[in-house]
């Protein structure tokens, strides 16, 4: 499960006239995925497919545009896999051209309702600020031959000051409604033109902003909104109208769109592989890559819908091609949420190890050593159950996460929190927490040597010799950190470092830092410098990554420490408050340190292993599909 399935590259040579049948039945067997390279042959150069790849386009855009207007059901099904030749392609887009010109004019129709409407609000937003001023609002609007006239809103606080202002330029001023914190009033003077000037500027000082009276409002409010709700009321009238009219007219086509929605899934294969065929006469070529052990199943079910002959070549990946290579992804229920959550560092190069077996089994002892509670690992469980639908593939990692929690429960002893329930398998935390920074510490060397190791198989895979033995975690690194830890073993328990490992710490040191200087083109100075900061990086880096993995440990304690303050706070309470402080107090654990210690495995998961061996710069093995079952647009 560790190792990639083996791909090769097919290279496969038809009669340009089958080209639609061919990528159809690639499309069936689901194991095709193509390589858009062009072919090494010079002759291979025209593009065969161009005008069928053009008529799908425009038919499925106006079949798109009147799903817009009309849905289809949610789901069609192909019940029947035939080929769709250019011609049937060609009626199909004219049918559709003159469905998506009696759709259009549907369209039309609605958007001047739409806009009708729109007006509507607006004018009804307007009519707001006037409600409660009784007077025709044209009067307002039409300058007279004696008197201007001013509609607009002040703050209130400026209110009195502007009042008494206007009224030494001889205007006067009515306040008609409140809203927040601005009034909103009248001002009528007289129409002296060396007054305007002097009264704009007082207006624009007390912050006076006019309202508009749109076009329209030619009459009294009440009566105005009136006139609204009327056309409001026949606008509803006129949409339901036209949508009875659109439901007939969809319902007299709807066999038929589906049909066409149906005949375009089937030529969509086609489409999807043009970019990969080249042609040269009438001899057309397409590449691409397919799972080593579903050659030979693609050539007979070639050879069973083909009519003419054909030739399919295969053979491996050359090593320049590699990154090229599409990895199949894992395909287990139980996987697939560990799957995903791999994905979201990236996807592992062809040749890579797939680390998500090992990510799942790691994950696991993680989680369940640092929330390790029997009753609170299976209400994970339980509510990942529960809750599978809507959870959907993440389910079985909430059931798993669960089960590990429920597992360590029972190796601790711990049962919500209680430690003295059920007697436990081995140790409880609490009672000796040495011994449990002394596992979490012999965990993180066990995880960071595998890390390494695996990053030296990596490295070997794709021919990198000198960095699998000098390298970032390469063989010289991990020669190095393995002495360390001899070494600080030997330390701890005879009080000496030894002979041996301090040698091989030595000379690992010392070939890294030999390596080292002999890469880099600097002044010597520099080069020294840059030396001396790699190998204490190198130090550091490996001492610090160790101790890092201590928070396995640690989230142990936490846990216990955690139920220990909950249990403290129900003794300080009656008998009712005791066991709500308890279930409160799960709960609160359950949700805080529960999210907590997924993100804390997840960082040492991402940052102390993959960072080591997963480059993760690969891509998906994508197969072209026929989508029998497709939600329709």
């Amino acid at each position: 499960m560790l190792t990639p399935l083996p791909m090769k590259h097919v290279r496969l040579l038809v009669l340009t006239e089958d080209l639609p049948r061919a990528s159809l039945t690639l499309a069936e067997t689901e194991t095709f995925d193509p390589d858009p390279r062009p072919p090494a042959e010079a002759e291979f150069i025209n593009l065969p497919g161009r005008v069928y790849r053009d008529l799908y386009q425009q038919a499925r855009s106006r079949l798109d545009k009147v799903s817009k207007l009309v849905p289809l059901p949610q789901e069609t099904s192909i019940q029947e896999v035939r080929v769709v030749d250019i011609e049937e392609l060609r009626q199909l887009d004219a049918w559709l051209g003159d469905l998506w010109a009696e759709a259009f004019r549907f369209e039309e129709q609605l958007r001047h309702l739409d806009e009708e409407e729109r007006s509507i609000r607006e004018q009804e937003s307007a009519l707001a600020n006037f409600a409660n001023l009784n007077i025709d609002l044209k009067m307002l609007r039409t300058k007279t031959r004696f008197l201007n006239f001013y509609v607009g809103s002040v703050p209130r606080e400026n209110l009195r000051q502007l009042e008494g202002a206007l009224g030494l330029a001889e205007h006067m001023l009515f306040k008609y409604m409140d809203t927040g914190d601005h009034a909103h009033v009248t001002i009528v003077g007289p129409t002296e033109g060396h007054q305007e000037a002097q009264l704009k500027s007082v207006l624009n000082a007390a912050g006076f902003q006019q309202l508009p009276i749109p076009q329209g409002l030619d009459s009294e409010p009440q009566e105005v909104q009136r006139q609204l709700v009327d056309r409001s009321k026949g606008l509803i009238e006129e949409r339901g109208t036209l949508r009875r009219q659109i439901d007939a007219w969809a319902k007299v086509n709807e066999t038929q769109r589906m049909q066409a929605h149906q005949t375009l899934i089937l030529a969509e294969p086609f489409v999807t592989l043009d970019p990969s065929i080249r042609s040269a006469g009438h001899l057309a070529c397409l590449c691409g890559w397919v799972p080593a052990r579903d050659v030979k199943g693609l050539e007979e079910r070639l050879k069973a819908t083909l009519d003419q002959p054909f030739q399919l070549d295969a053979r491996k990946p050359r090593s320049d091609e590699r990154p090229l290579v599409p990895t199949v992804a894992v395909k287990n229920r139980l996987l697939a949420p560990f799957s995903m959550l791999v994905k979201q560092y990236g996807i592992p190069q062809y040749g890579e190890v797939d680390p998500t077996a090992l990510f799942a089994l790691t994950f696991l002892l993680m989680f369940g050593a640092m929330f390790g509670d029997l009753g609170q690992g299976a209400v994970i469980a339980g509510a990942a159950w529960y809750y599978r639908g809507k959870l959907g593939r993440f389910a079985p990692f909430g059931v798993l996460a669960g089960g590990s929690s429920m597992a360590f429960g029972l190796i601790y002893g711990s049962v919500f929190g209680f430690e003295h329930v059920l007697p436990a398998l081995w140790m409880s935390p609490l009672h000796d927490p040495i011994l449990m920074l002394k596992i979490a510490l012999g965990w993180g060397v066990l995880f960071l040597t595998i890390a390494c190791l695996l990053a030296i198989y990596n490295r070997l895979v794709v021919g990198n010799i000198q960095g699998a033995l000098l390298g970032h975690h390469g063989l010289v690194n991990l020669i190095f950190y393995l002495a360390l830890i001899w070494g600080g073993v030997s330390l701890g328990t005879q009080g000496s470092f030894g002979s041996i490992p301090t040698a091989l710490v030595v000379l690992a040191l010392g070939t890294l830092a030999v390596h080292s200087w002999r890469e880099q083109d600097a002044p010597m100075g520099e080069k020294a410098l840059v030396v001396f900061i790699e190998t204490l990086e190198t130090v550091i880096g490996y001492v610090s990554n160790s101790l890092s993995f201590l928070r396995v440990a640690a989230f142990s304690l936490n846990h216990v420490a955690l139920s220990i303050a909950v249990f403290t706070l129900a003794g300080m309470m009656g008998p009712m408050g005791h066991w709500i402080t308890v279930v409160l107090g799960n709960v609160f654990i359950l949700v805080l340190e529960g999210g907590i210690v997924m993100i804390q495995v997840l960082r040492l998961e991402f940052y102390e292993g993959f960072a080591r061996y997963f480059s993760g710069d690969g891509h998906e093995f994508a197969p072209l599909k026929l989508r029998r079952d497709q939600a329709a647009p």
